[in-house]
């Protein structure tokens, strides 16, 4: 905690007051003393100098990472440990050659394109790419202007006798949920990162074979996502392996077809009479990390037709522990209401554990980027129109910092249809930023709270506009709802800019 107190203090802890730099071997080997301590892990240069005293292991097994690549001996003793989280305060930089340690990668395929950066080091898959602005442009897709070479995302690769490592620097930042997917399917490997309505695609027939499990690490602050795989046997790779379809392509998300993969069904859990928590695991060589506000489809056959379904993913709980790390997702959580007459529902709900269907990567058109810098945020759920709200809660209470109140207003028919109202409920008592308001339709004789149907005057008590603020307003559940919903908080004075509504 001392540690956490001295990086949001505002103190400079790398010397170059937030500038980053390239940090060449010569450069790195410089800084190799207790009071002037650099160290390599993952590419990334930091100055971990202040943390010194903060070591749990102590001093001396820092310096013996001092000036060099630590990589190893960081894996060695913690690999588990979030450290581009503990000091990101301590970046310096990105090396501007490999470590001698690490052997980087070659191509000789004509499709991975090497390119030379400053350092006369070759990097691979310098490719087109769009401004960051542009990335989560409230433009339409099709009216997106082409991406530009100048600010582009590339990839590189390097590799140890075990490891095999993909790196994708995006150049903006990226949201702590994750943007990534990766699929490692029989030597052949997908990896996907979202930035915004652009998708970047790396696929490619692996040169010789890897270990079906793989990692995936985010550095967010920095625009960086590391793909690790372990070799099935150890030695050097002369080139990464095969460019396949669209490899090293940065496209429109719509126009981008979606990928599947089958899941397992581990198991379901009752949140009320009708709905359900489907907890589905993915394939071992699959890591998916869903962008908050976006949602899957559930690919099946149902009766001899193929049926598809939009579902947003809920977390395993309301708000699990915030220094939970999301770069490992190798399960999907959908909350699912079962209806009478409804094909699909009917359908999962007689799945047996161990049974299976198909899941797609990520889709949607929700962005984080309104969220930066507001004070206020209304939420308007019905029913299963909830679940998009779930991950936007925890979402803006842990990463928005300006953000003053977050309120949910939640309609449903009667007190057994309330999704996770206990969670809500002590949330509410927790958390002085966050207010839920349950209205029911049906209530029973005994229900104290707010009764009736969404209209005007619910809302023009519950969504005040202190002056000053800056507020933006969510909307999800059944199409006219959503609809009166919209036109009510249009009438209210909110503008397009400020309303997202939730399409099933």
């Amino acid at each position: 905690m001392d540690w956490i107190r001295l990086t949001k203090s505002g103190k400079d802890l790398t010397g170059f007051r937030g500038r980053l730099i390239e940090v060449t071997e010569e450069e790195l080997r410089k800084h190799n003393t207790r009071d002037d301590c650099w160290t390599c892990i993952r590419g990334m240069v930091y100055n971990v100098s202040p943390y010194m005293q903060f070591h749990p292991g102590g001093e001396d097994e820092l310096l013996k990472a001092a000036g060099v690549d630590g990589t190893d001996l960081f894996d060695q003793v913690h690999r588990w440990v979030n450290y581009e989280s503990m000091l990101k305060e301590c970046l310096v930089g990105r090396m501007a050659a490999k470590p001698s340690t690490l052997i980087h990668g070659s191509s000789n395929t004509q499709k991975i394109n090497p390119s030379v950066n400053r350092s006369g080091r070759r990097m691979i898959g310098l490719y087109p790419s769009s401004p960051s602005t542009l990335l989560e442009s409230n433009l339409p897709s099709s009216l997106l202007p082409p991406p530009t070479k100048d600010h582009c995302p590339r990839f590189d690769w390097f590799q140890t006798d075990v490891t095999v490592n993909i790196t994708v620097y995006t150049k903006c930042k990226i949201p702590t949920s994750g943007i990534t997917v990766v699929d490692l399917q029989g030597g052949t490997l997908r990896v996907e990162v979202f930035l915004g309505k652009l998708s970047y695609l790396l696929h490619l027939q692996l040169s010789h074979e890897v270990q079906e499990h793989l990692s995936v690490h985010t550095a967010s602050a920095v625009g960086r996502v590391q793909v690790c795989m372990h070799k099935v046997s150890s030695g050097q790779w002369a080139k990464l392996g095969e460019p396949l379809e669209s490899h090293d392509s940065f496209l429109h998300r719509k126009d981008c077809a979606l990928f599947y993969r089958k899941c397992v069904l581990v198991s379901k859990t009752h949140v009320t009479h009708d709905t359900s928590v489907f907890h589905f695991q993915m394939p071992p060589g699959t890591v998916m990390q869903i962008p908050v506000g976006e949602h899957v489809y559930l690919k099946t056959t149902v009766k001899g037709n193929k049926v598809v379904k939009p579902y947003t993913p809920v977390d395993k709980i309301l708000m699990p522990n915030s220094l939970e790390s999301t770069e490992a997702t190798a399960d999907v959580f959908l909350m699912i209401k079962v209806y009478p007459d409804g094909v699909f529902t009917q359908h999962l709900c007689g799945l047996n554990i161990g049974d299976s269907l198909a899941i797609s990567s990520p889709n949607g058109s929700f962005s984080l980027r309104p969220l930066h810098d507001i004070t206020h945020l209304y939420l308007l759920a019905a029913g299963t129109g909830f679940t998009p709200m779930a991950r936007l809660i925890r979402f803006t209470l842990h990463n928005v910092g300006n953000l003053r109140n977050t309120k949910l207003m939640f309609f449903n028919r009667q007190e057994s249809d309330i999704l996770w109202r206990s969670e809500l409920d002590q949330l509410a008592e927790m958390e002085e930023k966050f207010e839920v308001k349950h209205v029911l339709s049906e209530p029973s004789d005994d229900w104290t709270g707010c009764r009736g149907r969404i209209d005007a005057s619910l809302l023009m008590d519950f969504m005040s506009r202190p002056k000053e603020s800056r507020c933006f307003v969510c909307i999800c559940g059944p199409t006219p709802f959503t609809k009166l919903a919209r036109g009510l908080v249009q009438q209210m004075g909110y503008c397009d800019e400020e309303i997202h509504t939730f399409l099933g």
